[in-house]
Order: structure tokens, then C-alpha cells, then sequence
């Protein structure tokens, strides 16, 4: 790495992968997992799709047997957040004002594990992998499902691609964006 940039640093997800589907229940046991923490909005589905697709449902099913709890931590509103979990017997936490520490604290609490036994699932860099890193979480970063955002998400974004330019300007990174 050229140079330690550690606003950057914070930045940095511990992972990246394509999808959710990447990460397996048999790959998290290896690395001693027993939760994950994930967004809802363009990690799990699009930001304006209301229900679980199929192949969500029987991910969150696989997990589920495999004995590894899964809580959703969104920033969006209950009535959103609740519609979508509540038919999958999924725990939430709503307006969770990520990257803020509390709503972190709070899922590994009422999942009673240790930071150490949960990864932090989630497409954005500035809520989702800075919350979990501030707090000392494994991060994986995912590629957003959909290619629009909601409103608020758009700054964000704008902001990422900052990031991530100098992220790699520093060899921090390696990975392709798809474009």
C-alpha cells in the first residue's frame, strides 16, 4: 500500500463480493461466524422492490439452518423495513442512523453474540462498511443489486466513487467495479 490513509482505512471493507449469495453458510463457519448483520435496500433486493425474491428466501433459509442469525439494520422507516422482514421471521432494526455505533450494539446484543462472530453485510461505503469497522466488525462489501438509488442514497454514492478512486490511486484496492 502506497502511503496509510486512515480515513480511507475506515473505509475499507474486509471483503468484496459480487452478491449475498457469495457468502455461504460454509464459508462463515470456517471464519468461527454465528450472525450477520445486513442491510435491506440494494444488498438483499432493490431499494424499491417491497418483498424477499425466491432466491433471498432460501438464502436466508440456508443461513437459518445452518444455525447463523441474521438481523437486518436499515436506515430506511419501520413500515418499510417491518413489510419485508416480518414474513421471513427476519430480526430488524429500523432508521438504525448508520454508520453510528448503537444499532451495531444493539443486533449482537439481542442476538447474543460477540462482534467477533458477526460480519457486517452491506453495498455502501460510508454507511454500512464504516459502521462495521468503526466498531471493529468483519465488512463485506456487496455489489448494489439495482443501478438507481432512493434519494438520499444518491450522495452517498457520489461520495463513494471519491473514495474509492483514491482508494485505489493508493493500491488499496484491487477489485473491478461493474459498470
Amino acid at each position: 500500500m502506497i502511503g496509510r490513509c486512515p480515513v480511507l482505512e475506515k473505509l475499507m471493507p474486509d471483503q468484496y463480493v459480487e452478491s449475498i449469495f457469495s457468502i455461504t453458510a460454509d464459508r462463515l463457519h470456517k471464519q468461527k461466524i454465528r450472525a450477520i448483520i445486513t442491510d435491506l435496500d440494494n444488498t438483499l433486493v432493490e431499494w424499491d422492490r417491497v418483498d424477499a425474491t425466491p432466491e433471498v428466501v432460501s438464502w436466508l433459509e440456508g443461513l437459518r439452518e445452518a444455525g447463523i442469525q441474521v438481523t437486518v439494520l436499515s436506515n430506511n422507516n419501520r413500515e418499510r423495513v417491518e413489510r419485508f422482514c416480518h414474513p421471513l421471521g427476519v430480526r430488524f432494526i429500523w432508521s438504525a442512523r448508520k454508520p453510528t455505533g448503537a444499532a451495531f450494539r444493539r443486533a449482537v446484543e439481542e442476538m447474543k453474540v460477540s462482534v467477533e462472530e458477526t460480519v457486517v453485510v452491506g453495498d455502501q461505503l460510508f454507511t454500512d462498511v464504516l459502521g462495521g469497522n468503526l466498531l471493529g466488525f468483519h465488512t463485506i462489501l456487496v455489489v448494489p443489486v439495482a443501478q438507481t438509488d432512493g434519494f438520499f442514497t444518491r450522495f452517498n454514492r457520489r461520495m463513494e466513487r471519491v473514495a474509492l478512486y483514491w482508494m485505489r490511486k493508493k493500491g488499496m484496492i484491487s477489485w473491478k467495479e461493474k459498470t
